[in-house]
């Protein structure tokens, strides 16, 4: 007996030491990946900037998408990289650890960029995914570290990035933490992933990037009976129309498809479809991102087809091949739908834009945390209950739709038991 107290009393410092060279090991790791993503991600926010700039000042330009649709795609095969990946596979690599291409990230920086500057109706998001994922993947095999500590690299470069691009570091570590499995959180990667994100918010912000935020005309009203029906009549719309809009994105790419096989007849028939209904109605707000309207709507002001027009363009876009990604037209879809559904219910325009944008990316990504740290970041605001009350409503409410088809959910959203994710 005294033998082992003596060999246990030995064995507890060892253990004390291990842990803190484990955490020195992933402190110096995340910082250092948070530092090049942030940097990364900062030129690539910059460079999105200017491409929006030069587009919404040379309207003429969307004529040209067929073409940058093409060179996309050409870029790719030169390269000997697959058009098929994208923000799924880098999701597949952290419960897989398949090997991520080294040139996806230019890749996906540089068709990022010819979409915006052309005029495809996507976001940004994907391609922060996708870049810092592709560098911390590959940071963690050129370390040749094992294959736990690069699935945790994946994620904190996806984290990094994220929080780079849009200035919400702690939405962008959860939402990462979430995505992967909804239902199980790998907590190994808690504290990178929160070191590397705010790493890259920092180096982003000391390069001049500006923080996403949305100021409401109106701020958030008094909780009361009456208000508390109206947040949960309009989180049971926003669960619809995030049910609309996923099986809008992914239908698009299937039928896409099966109608035409040749991939560069695909994206430039996509792109001359979008640069023609763009021109002929004069749908030029919903070229790229779209980010000052949803300004617009969280400040009261919106048109009512606007979300369903977004819906179309962005599956539009999607489906053909743009690169790009789905969560800000998502922010645009929610705020819009909100705005103008807001006083038709009895609720102030500005709340129910910043309600609708919350709920619906709740909706599409399955990651109800993560919304509820974005309401802070975005809207800076603590009266966080109906936020949450509407969170809650279209997280469950959405069912088992999503953007992502690689991402696990591995609980029911009612019952305590496993989901069989084939049959979503």
């Amino acid at each position: 007996m005294e033998e082992k107290k003596k060999g246990a009393a030995a064995a507890l410092p060892k253990s004390i030491l291990n842990y803190i060279l484990a955490f020195l090991k992933w402190m110096l790791l995340s910082v250092a990946l948070g530092a090049v993503c942030g940097s990364v991600g900062a030129f690539f926010h910059k460079a999105i900037d200017l491409v929006t700039e030069v587009r919404m000042e040379h309207s003429w330009l969307v004529w040209f998408l067929p073409l940058a649709g093409m060179l996309t795609l050409l870029l790719y095969q030169a390269c000997k990289v697959s058009f098929e990946i994208g923000t799924n596979l880098i999701i597949e690599t952290v419960n897989t650890n398949e090997h991520v291409p080294v040139l996806l990230a230019p890749l996906i920086f540089a068709g990022t960029l010819l979409s915006h500057l052309f005029g495809a109706s996507v976001g940004r998001e994907g391609a922060a995914l996708q870049l810092g994922g592709s560098i911390g993947h590959n940071f963690g095999e050129l370390l040749r570290m094992d294959e736990d500590d690069v699935r945790v690299l994946s994620m904190c470069g996806m984290a990094a990035c994220f929080s780079a691009l849009f200035g919400t570091p702690l939405t962008a570590a959860v939402f990462v933490l979430e995505v992967i499995q909804v239902g199980m959180i790998r907590y190994n990667a808690f504290l990178p992933c929160m070191i590397a994100a705010y790493s890259a918010s920092l180096t982003a912000k000391a390069w001049g990037v500006t923080p996403l935020s949305f100021t409401m005309a109106q701020g958030v009203p008094a909780m009361t009976f009456p208000v508390l029906g109206r947040v949960l009549l309009l989180a049971v719309l926003c669960a619809l129309v995030s049910i609309v809009f996923c099986v809008s994105i992914h239908m698009a790419s299937f039928w896409a498809g099966k109608l035409c096989r040749n991939p560069y007849v695909r994206i430039a028939a996509g792109g001359l479809i979008l640069a023609i209904v763009t021109a002929l109605f004069g749908l030029y707000d919903y070229n790229g991102a779209g980010t000052h309207v949803i300004q617009n709507a969280v400040s009261g002001s919106a048109r009512p087809e606007a979300f369903f027009v977004k819906i179309l363009l962005t599956a539009l876009c999607v489906g053909v091949g743009y690169r790009g990604g789905e969560i800000v037209p998502t922010m645009f879809v929610g705020a819009t739908f909100g705005c103008a559904m807001g006083p038709l219910l009895g609720l102030n325009p500005d709340f129910a834009a910043a309600l609708g944008l919350v709920a619906l990316f709740c909706s599409v990504v399955n990651c109800p945390i993560a919304s509820v740290f974005l309401v802070i970041e975005l809207f800076g605001t603590i009266d966080l209950p109906l936020f949450v009350i509407a969170i809650a409503v279209s997280f469950v409410l959405s069912g088992y739709f999503g953007l992502y088809s690689s991402q696990k959910i591995f609980f029911s959203k009612i019952k305590q038991k496993i989901v069989d994710v084939n049959t979503r």
